[in-house]
């Protein structure tokens, strides 16, 4: 065998060796996106908080991780719903698409489902007729509003239709919700907030980086 044939059945196997390293990083890089996929598509997903309508329950620039499989995650690029373990509760959080433009991502608080009466008097809320103790709801405008087209805080009463919620921010006076929208179609359901895994303040800043809310890290949304 001359040098040079030996030199070729050397090279050969160091060819395969590499294609065998490049062959285990592409299966192991798919099948990281695939995991990825499935978890984001049907077990849980991350979101940050834009606006206040929810304070001080969640605050801006809180980032959470939802429950998608509690009401049953959507198939992707389908209108089909996986069974859910449950339905929605009044006072679950739940993140949703915004009816009037489905492409933005919204979240509140659950507060009647479908065949309850919800009644708002005077910014007080009452579901079939008794008032609701909501101590996590905030208020910022003494003024009241007495309806005539406005009902944030008069409204109803209104029975929720099947297949259906009735959704509000626990900020009550600086909330787009069900108040103005209408009820929530359970079709636009995203999932159940879980908690809170990170958290800065983007009012204040430590050089050009929000300030580290460390002490929500963690928390339970409820």
């Amino acid at each position: 065998m001359s040098r040079r044939d030996s030199m070729t059945v050397a090279a050969a196997p160091a060819a395969r060796r590499r294609k065998s390293v490049v062959h285990e990083y592409t299966e192991a890089i798919l099948l990281a996106f695939l995991l990825t996929f499935i978890l984001r598509s049907f077990v849980i997903q991350a979101f940050r908080i834009p606006t206040g309508s929810m304070e001080d329950t969640l605050l801006v620039g809180d980032f959470l991780f939802v429950n998608k499989f509690l009401y049953g995650a959507e198939v992707p690029f389908t209108k089909i719903h996986l069974p859910a373990i449950r339905p929605p509760r009044p006072g679950d959080i739940i993140v949703f698409r915004y009816p009037r433009d489905p492409s933005k991502d919204f979240i509140k608080r659950c507060v009647a489902v479908e065949g309850q009466v919800v009644e708002i008097r005077d910014k007080q809320l009452y579901v079939d007729g008794v008032l609701r103790t909501e101590p996590f709801t905030k208020f910022t405008d003494r003024t009241m509003r007495r309806g005539h087209g406005d009902p944030r805080d008069n409204f109803g009463p209104e029975r929720v239709p099947p297949g259906h919620l009735f959704m509000m921010g626990d900020n009550r006076d600086n909330s787009s919700d069900s108040r103005y929208w209408g009820f929530l179609d359970h079709h636009l359901i995203k999932g159940k907030a879980m908690f809170i895994y990170w958290s800065w303040d983007p009012e204040k800043r430590i050089g050009f980086v929000p300030t580290p809310r460390l002490a929500r890290i963690g928390d339970i949304i409820h």
